[in-house]
This record gives C-alpha cells, structure tokens and sequence, in this order.
C-alpha cells in the first residue's frame, strides 16, 4: 500500500465528513479511522454503522464535486487502530464498503 494523504479531518457543507483523503496509485481512497483499546463492544469497523457510511459518503461526494467531478476510480477504506498499553497496531480493511444508496456518482 502507498497511500499518500491529501487532507485530513475534510467536513463537507452538506455536512459530510472524511477522516483521511488519500490517494492509492490511480484511486482517490476516503478512509476512516476508529480507534479502540479493546473489542469489548466490537471491533472498530464494526462501528462504521451505515448511518456513518452515509455520512462518509456525502463528504466523499462533495469532495469530488470540489474537484468538479471527475473520471477517477475511488473508493472507501477502513483503517483500524486497536491500542494496547504504549503499542499500535493498525489493519486497513480496502474497499470496506460501497457507495450507500441513495447515492450515486
């Protein structure tokens, strides 16, 4: 993976938002970042409900819009940070989900 990032903390005006706009080679990539020090109320990609995804979405979307729209592939990751005592480790989940409806691009 070579991810390099563009923005971080991006809030839309529609209210959208982005952790991390990255681009992978040729893709635009939205991450989203969670952070947990355990899985006792699930892992932390499990807290990217689809209430999240959506609002992930509108910010991704106004993203593209900024740059007035274009031909390029894109798509959603997940980086999961799971802290424990002084260590982090981090797993992305790459194409951790797809445009939710009723979106389109």
């Amino acid at each position: 993976m070579g991810y390099k990032v563009i923005h971080h903390n991006y809030r839309a005006p529609n209210g959208g938002e982005v952790d991390l706009v990255c681009r992978d080679r040729d893709t635009l990539v939205f991450v989203e970042v969670k952070t947990r020090s355990s899985d006792a109320f699930g892992t932390p990609a499990e807290a990217v409900t689809s209430s999240k995804q959506q609002l992930i979405a509108r910010g991704a979307l106004a993203w593209l819009k900024m740059l007035k729209n274009p031909d390029i592939a894109f798509r959603f990751d997940i980086a999961e940070v799971r802290i424990t005592g002084k260590k982090a480790e981090i797993n992305v989940i790459q194409n951790a989900f797809v445009l939710p409806e009723p979106y389109r691009y």
